[in-house]
């Protein structure tokens, strides 16, 4: 009776472990999207944290020439990912992904000072009433101007990565701040927001708002609208808990 007894606890205990809900691995592919008048270089040192750490990350070399473009070229990289995907924007590349999100391999998002549009709401609707310290080409593609680029886009990056920053930056078109977003992504998917109290291009108030609504995961930075250069390790790490939290939703 004894040995029945044995026999049938171990058989109820393997029963209970089959019911149970298996544990979802950690999502491991990172795709992440610049943002205006930026390139993905600037992604390198969160590039190197997580690649260190065992992921694999692609960055999008988004063109910035308008939202059906950009969201095509992130759709070009998720297309060749194997498996989930946590999905990463800064500054205009969260409109980016707001969008491109939608793609059934996208099982978080992570907005980096970051526009996270609603439906019918374009990308530069909160931003400050007044000119950007743009100057606009003839083919409608803007570029950031010099002082003010140095002086409040990047100003807590070394000035040596600030100039090359500055002549590296890719232009863009001025019809993204303009056009309607629909069916945004984080309205159906969970999401991960860093907020940079000292951001100069997108008010912090506004990132928070964005936050907020869409009930994200958020931390704070003391850092411009680039913490994620001159502090990759803070965006990383939000980056690392949304892989982790995405992948018990799987």
């Amino acid at each position: 009776m004894t040995k029945f007894r044995a026999l049938f606890a171990a058989a109820a205990s393997l029963t209970l472990l089959a019911a149970a809900p298996a544990l979802a691995a950690p999502v491991k592919n990172i795709v992440l999207v610049h943002g205006a008048w930026a390139d993905g270089s600037g992604w390198k040192g969160v590039y190197d944290i997580l690649t260190k750490d065992g992921y694999t990350v692609s960055v999008v070399a988004n063109p910035d020439t308008g939202i059906p473009d950009d969201v095509a070229a992130t759709q070009r990289v998720l297309d060749r990912q194997v498996g989930p995907v946590i999905l990463v924007g800064h500054s205009y590349g969260g409109t980016v992904i707001t969008k491109a999100g939608a793609d059934p391999k996208v099982v978080g998002l992570v907005y980096i000072a970051a526009f996270g549009p609603d439906e019918g709401e374009t990308t530069g609707q909160y931003l400050p009433k007044g000119p950007l310290p743009v100057t606009v080409s003839k083919d409608g593609l803007a570029f950031f101007n010099h002082d003010a680029f140095l002086g409040g886009f990047a100003p807590d990056v070394p000035m040596e990565t600030r100039v090359f920053m500055y002549d590296s930056q890719v232009p863009l078109a001025v019809s993204v701040f303009t056009v309607p977003i629909t069916h945004p992504a984080w309205r159906a998917k969970p999401s991960w927001y860093l907020v940079s109290s000292k951001d100069q291009i997108i008010p912090p108030d506004v990132e928070r708002m964005y936050a907020k609504r869409m009930k994200a995961v958020t931390r704070e930075v003391d850092g411009s609208h680039v913490a994620f250069v001159s502090h990759p390790e803070v965006a990383a790490h939000l980056i690392e808990d949304a892989a982790k939290g995405a992948g018990g939703s799987n």
